[in-house]
């Protein structure tokens, strides 16, 4: 678990399928995402498996949470793609919660806690180009564009973030 000044990021597992599934429900939080569940039974397919990669490689996707009162807000988190052997940073969050900085901070926190665990000298983000709110967020977290990728059929641009040094 990660605790933020108001952010609270659980592993994300088959226990959160009514409220993932309500997430990516939604046309506009699926308008920029690649290999999104279109089922509930995919859905739950989808957690099962990020609940393997937590388990098989220490890491994966995290419930984002109000600390006060609770609340889904999204998920956010990392994922190893074996296709390029990265391990890619990801957030969503209901439209009704975007514009607070919930991103910003779930995904600093993410990327923090990464680097503290995880042997990785670099976390990607892989973009569509039109989603200009994700690109902005990226170049925030200190990301730049180093190259095109077709990743399960789209069009992206991965972003890249290098481990800290001293």
């Amino acid at each position: 678990m990660i605790e933020t000044e108001r952010l609270t990021l659980t592993p994300l597992g088959p226990e959160h399928l009514d409220a993932f599934w309500q997430l990516h429900s939604d046309a506009r939080v699926n308008r920029h995402l690649v290999g999104v569940p279109r089922d509930r039974e995919a859905a739950h397919r989808r957690l099962v498996e990020v609940r393997e990669e937590w388990e098989r490689r220490g890491h994966g996707l995290f419930a984002v949470e109000l600390r006060e009162g609770g609340g889904f807000l999204g998920r956010c988190g990392l994922h190893h793609w074996p296709e390029l052997d990265e391990v890619e940073i990801g957030w969503t969050l209901h439209p009704e919660a975007r514009g607070r900085g919930y991103a910003t901070e779930a995904a600093r926190a993410v990327l923090d806690w990464g680097f503290a665990h995880l042997s990785a000298d670099r976390f990607t983000a892989m973009i569509q180009p039109a989603n200009t709110p994700s690109i902005r967020l990226a170049e925030r977290l200190g990301f730049t564009a180093r190259r095109s990728e077709v990743l399960l059929g789209a069009q992206v641009t991965v972003y890249a973030v290098d481990r800290p040094t001293g």
